[in-house]
């Protein structure tokens, strides 16, 4: 028996079609499709195939309705169909197929109804890529945080993700660092905080280019030196590499964020020049006022925007090197898919670099994976009082401490470092969530009240759920046991189980056009669905079946609550 609720529906439905009197007039590949009902008084699970196919065969919805109605055998699972509006399927489930499902689901600790996938793949992810001596800003908060979650569901459905923190860390920039390196470094700044170090003696040598044209030239000949391999240049180079790494890293062992791999910009350069020699032998791509281009004239799209890959000076782009990226991805990674969790204004590059790579006969799924921005509350881009940037840091750092306030004041009586610890789940916590829950391609609104409240759809209000479930065995003075019977026997309880079954439902479809938002709001009414249980269904003031029915549906709420706040890379705490 099928764990998903919504399968076993849409094969008996299936069923149901092809025994009626219109079976042979179905369209081709028509599959009749399944959803929640937003309202169970309508019933649990709804289906319009009635309405879609009435056009396709020029009759009365509702009659059509009535004849998969009738033809339709529900079985154990379900009631006779009720037709309702202009030829909705209602489908009403059976108690003993709710009480069977919360029996199958108890006793599934680690998938929790989620079936992996039959075919797994090789996944590459690209995601974060902030650039060397520099530090993370708030930007990064988007590509860092989705790709982290779209790496975890796809893991937990059984992928082979590989993940990969392109850095970057080559380009002209080098130049003026490297000349900053050595006529304006303080060591000790350097030793103490490197990062912002680096980032200081980049601007001022940036600010004074401006002024000075033999400057530049200066910071150009650096760049030139790095890039012939000059040693001296190399070693600091690698320096500024290894120092960067190790403050990025910081902020990703806080947003408990990791990387299989960091092949930066600067591991392919050996494989530029190659590349271009190929692209033009194969005629993909075309010499074009001394410049290397790929014209696309048979797509209409871009068809006047070429992609220049070498410059007339001899220099590399990013379509060269991502070209290459994806080259390497394949042939040593073994990728079948390459996910990209860039921002969206990088589309016209990846539709350039995508269809170079189909026109040299790459077959693996690539697939740009875009967010829109964050915004203050005035509705401009997020920056600080003085017009910079704000730092991913500063932002970690302001949440937790906005957490623990909140923490002093609601249990001021915890241990300090009960209160630390679970400041820091709430904190960080705070911040994903209110990234996770927009859909990718909204510009939102970076609220530190809102992300913070315990009302509403925030981490803090989930996590309250989560705390509820466990306080229970805490009282009860034992985690749970199974055994004995399981009797649904009231409404609120068969709405929160109906609700965490439909886990099962909710995580394959998050891949489908990258949407964590999806399971985001799902796990919220799971929350509120277990609150309004939690109100009507004593838990421990009854006995017998009753109670270990009701004990179960906490524990279950608490695993899908711990396993889908996981899957968006939110940890979760005992006490509030």
């Amino acid at each position: 028996m099928s764990f998903h609720f919504a399968e076993q529906l849409t094969a008996k439905l299936s069923d149901a079609l092809s025994r009626t009197d219109f079976s042979g007039d179905l369209p081709e590949g028509f599959r009749a499709k399944i959803d929640q009902t937003q309202n169970r008084q309508f019933g649990d699970y709804q289906s319009n195939a009635a309405m879609i196919l009435a056009k396709e065969l020029k009759r009365n919805p509702r009659e059509v309705a009535t004849a998969i109605a009738n033809a339709f055998d529900g079985g154990e699972l379900c009631e006779k169909p009720e037709i309702a509006g202009p030829g909705f399927i209602n489908f009403r489930l059976k108690t003993a197929a709710l009480t069977a499902k919360l029996v199958q689901l108890i006793a599934d600790e680690e998938h929790l109804g989620v079936t992996p996938v039959a075919s797994p793949k090789t996944i590459v992810v690209d995601f974060s890529a902030p650039n060397v001596a520099k530090p993370m800003h708030v930007g990064h908060i988007r590509s860092t945080i989705i790709g982290d979650c779209l790496t975890r569901v796809a893991r937990f459905l059984g992928h082979h993700v590989i993940t990969d923190n392109h850095i970057g860390d080559w380009g002209t920039q080098f130049g003026m660092i490297l000349w900053g390196w050595k006529n304006l470094l303080d060591e000790s700044a350097l030793k103490a905080d490197p990062i912002p170090e680096l980032l200081r003696i980049y601007r001022e040598v940036n600010a004074k280019t401006k002024e000075d044209a033999a400057l530049l030239d200066l910071c150009k000949s650096e760049l030139v030196k790095l890039q012939q391999g000059d040693a001296e240049n190399l070693a600091i180079w690698q320096r500024c590499v290894e120092l960067s790494k190790q403050g990025l890293q910081k902020i990703y062992d806080r947003l408990d964020v990791t990387f299989d791999h960091w092949f930066g910009e600067s591991y392919y350069n050996d494989r530029l020049a190659p590349l271009v020699d190929e692209l033009i032998a194969t005629g993909v791509a075309e010499a074009s006022e001394g410049a290397i281009c790929v014209f696309f004239r048979d797509n209409e799209k871009l068809a006047d925007k070429p992609a220049l890959i070498r410059k007339s000076d001899g220099g590399f782009l990013y379509a060269t090197s991502d070209l290459a990226t994806i080259d390497f991805r394949i042939s040593e990674l073994g990728a079948e898919a390459i996910w990209y969790v860039v921002g969206a204004p990088q589309q016209l590059h990846f539709d350039q670099i995508f269809s170079i790579s189909a026109r040299r006969g790459q077959t693996a799924d690539l697939q740009f994976v875009p967010f829109g921005s964050i915004l203050g509350k005035d509705r401009k881009m997020l920056r600080t009082r003085s017009g910079d940037t704000v730092q991913l840091a500063d932002v970690l750092s302001e949440a937790v401490d906005r957490a623990m306030l909140i923490i002093e004041e609601k249990n001021p009586d915890l241990p300090a470092n009960e209160k630390t610890e679970i400041a820091e789940v709430i904190g960080i916590g705070s911040v994903k969530y209110a990234e996770l829950s927009q859909f990718r391609m909204t510009d939102y609104i970076f609220d530190w009240d809102t992300m913070l409240s315990l009302k509403g759809n925030t981490a803090p209000y989930l996590l309250n759920a989560y705390v509820r479930t466990r306080a229970i065995f805490r009282k009860l003075g034992s985690p749970y046991e199974t055994g004995g019977s399981l009797t649904l026997t009231e409404e609120a309880e068969k709405d929160l189980l109906l609700k965490l079954a439909q886990f099962a439902e909710i995580v394959p479809a998050v891949l489908d056009d990258f949407r964590p938002n999806s399971l985001a709001a799902y796990l919220y009414e799971v929350a509120t669905t277990y609150h309004q249980f939690w109100e009507a269904c004593p838990v421990l003031k009854v006995e017998g079946e009753i109670r270990q029915t009701r004990l179960a549906l906490c524990e279950l709420t608490g695993r899908v609550l711990r396993c889908g706040l996981g899957l968006l890379g939110i940890r979760t705490t005992e006490k509030m």
